[in-house]
């Protein structure tokens, strides 16, 4: 099945395909985002040392994300966008979950301590979407394409890191930097790049599954992966609150800046969706829409607190599977959540997936964090960027990115402050939207909307 131009559709948004086609469509989708949904657990987990408990991380974290893509198509009770809205973690959330765990690391907490506060902070900032959803309009007159193009911009920044340490073959690693590693790693990059680039539209949408692939394979060739026996549950069932219930307000406000910007991104996402679908995007049915697709972000990262699981948003890659097979039936998106929460209810998928060399996963997701800051780049320009707005970004990346690269910087301030302005994203982000509201605009931007058109 394919599409010829984008506005094609083979099934409409309410068509009801027959199984066959309803299966592989909805196999295409799971495969697009199969990668974006188990990489944010397995570098948490990899990272922080949760080693022991990455199979339960990485299953939950499917299972809840078949529960929030079905919730999406089916729309309960206001619940939902009502079309094919593939639910999973987004990259922005890493940054600040990984700065929460190295707190709660550096105090002398282990991995159930640590994954307590994560998820207890998961809890209380799932309330914002929930919240937010019912005033969407004035949230985007605080939070503007600039402020929040500056914050994905330093998201993307401040997650480069993390590949690079993997690339040179993770934390700690007495052969960190080897030749053998970054040469995993370039291969892993290379192949990506390449079928990324490749005519087949098969082959771009599998870019990443491929790259990770091969690079296994060089590593097992090269003796730098070695399979390790199973020895867990063979089916992992969701158990609400495994891990206790912890907060701290000092680590809780970099993750509701990074909610609200998680909000944005999914009106974009789900704007984009219904322009592929062929639905408005203006009017009540429009908003509704979106009202109902942040809701269930909200929703979907509840139950993800509750289960184990990192925050769940909309994911956008979808969009392209959508335009790539004609297929905009919100019934394959039942489909979706289904085989999601399959693979999540066999711990031994995600057993597998833990055993990717640190090297491979990091030239993998050198590419994903590198798109995160270029989508950054592409919010913040979506029109041509004024005095004013140069100003704006260069205050807030200074501060961000030197504050970062400093730590010290803060060291005599009390460790509230410390905790909450030792990133660049609160940093940078709260710089942005503080100096977006003080500033007061150019008069040539305040007064284009009024002058007249003229004419050629």
């Amino acid at each position: 099945m394919s599409a010829q131009e984008p506005g094609d559709l083979i099934y409409g948004l309410e068509d009801k395909p027959a199984p066959l086609p309803a299966f592989l469509t909805a196999l295409q989708h799971v495969l697009a985002s199969l990668v974006g949904i188990i990489t944010p657990p397995l570098i948490v987990g990899s990272v922080l040392g949760l080693n022991a408990y990455l199979p339960w991380l990485i299953s939950m974290s499917l299972i809840v994300s078949g529960i929030g893509t079905f919730l999406q198509a089916r729309r309960f009770f206001g619940i939902g966008a009502g079309m094919i809205c593939l639910q999973g973690t987004s990259f922005a959330f890493l940054s600040v979950i990984l700065a929460a765990g190295f707190s709660v690391k550096s105090k002398g907490g282990g991995p159930e301590q640590i994954m307590a506060m994560i998820f207890g902070l998961t809890l209380v900032a799932a309330f914002i979407p929930v919240v937010v959803s019912r005033f969407l309009g004035q949230l985007r007159k605080v939070i503007t394409p600039l402020v929040s193009g500056t914050v994905v911009c330093l998201i993307g920044i401040s997650l480069i890191k993390v590949s690079i340490t993997d690339w040179g073959g993770g934390h700690n690693v007495k052969d960190f930097g080897a030749p053998g590693n970054l040469l995993l790693g370039l291969l892993t990059l290379g192949t990506i790049v390449l079928f990324s680039r490749a005519q087949s539209r098969w082959l771009r949408l599998g870019a990443v599954i491929l790259g990770i692939t091969i690079g296994c394979i060089a590593a097992w060739f090269s003796g730098k992966l070695s399979w390790q026996p199973y020895n867990q549950a063979w089916i992992a069932l969701p158990q609400p609150f495994r891990f206790g219930f912890d907060f701290d307000y000092s680590l809780f406000l970099p993750l509701a800046l990074i909610s609200l910007i998680s909000i944005l991104e999914a009106v974009g996402d789900l704007t984009a969706n219904c322009l592929l679908s062929r639905q408005p995007i203006e009017g009540e049915r429009y908003v509704a829409r979106l009202k109902g697709g942040i809701l269930a972000d909200g929703v979907s990262c509840i139950l993800a607190a509750m289960f184990s699981a990192l925050p769940s948003t909309t994911f956008a890659q979808n969009n392209g599977v959508i335009q790539m097979t004609g297929v905009a039936s919100r019934h394959v998106g039942i489909w979706i959540g289904a085989l999601l929460a399959l693979l999540g209810l066999f711990p031994v998928f995600g057993a597998v997936v833990q055993q990717i060399p640190a090297p491979v996963l990091g030239g993998a997701t050198l590419v994903m964090f590198g798109s995160v800051l270029a989508a950054g780049i592409r919010i913040m320009t979506q029109s041509p960027l004024t005095r004013r707005d140069m100003l704006i970004i260069a205050v807030s990346f200074g501060i961000g990115l030197g504050v970062e690269a400093e730590p010290e910087f803060l060291s005599h301030l009390p460790p509230v402050c410390k905790s909450l302005f030792g990133s660049a994203i609160t940093s940078g982000g709260l710089m942005a939207m503080l100096l977006n509201l003080v500033l007061p605009a150019e008069r040539s931007d305040a007064s284009a909307a009024s002058l007249p058109a003229v004419e050629k």
